[in-house]
């Protein structure tokens, strides 16, 4: 179960950050499921109308991948509709200036942030009350 911060609605997150560098790869909405995909780490693909997004660890990820990104899984659970979870996890690296990549899986959130701004993330999620593991 989540807890609510005293100070605010926000929830108090534990974070754990995942091993390995991640890309993110936009496809032609048309495009097959790719097969270079590393089949360990965080794999997620989703197709839309406009294109097929498909983020994994950079291994044998396209020329065009954008890579550089670290992934943080949101440990603590809540049920699908629990408001203010993403909302959460995402304003303190957002108020910091920093920009994040969110996905969200039937169990658990994840955060996609620039490797090389991690220490400014871990710092802005800590400074909010958040706890990384």
């Amino acid at each position: 179960m989540r807890m609510r911060t005293r100070h605010s609605d926000a929830m108090e997150l534990t974070f754990t950050p995942l091993i390995g560098d991640y890309a993110i790869t936009k496809l032609p909405a048309d495009a097959a499921f790719p097969d270079w995909i590393d089949q360990s780490g965080l794999v997620s693909i989703t197709r839309a109308d406009d294109e097929l997004s498909v983020v994994s660890l950079s291994n044998g990820t396209p020329p065009d991948a954008d890579v550089g990104w670290s992934a943080l899984r949101v440990d603590t659970l809540a049920a699908l509709d629990e408001p203010g979870v993403v909302m959460s996890a995402v304003t303190p690296i957002s108020t910091a200036g920093l920009g994040v990549f969110v996905i969200s899986t039937h169990l658990r959130d994840y955060l996609l942030v620039r490797t090389a701004e991690m220490n400014r993330v871990a710092a802005a999620l800590t400074n909010a009350g958040h706890s990384l593991v």
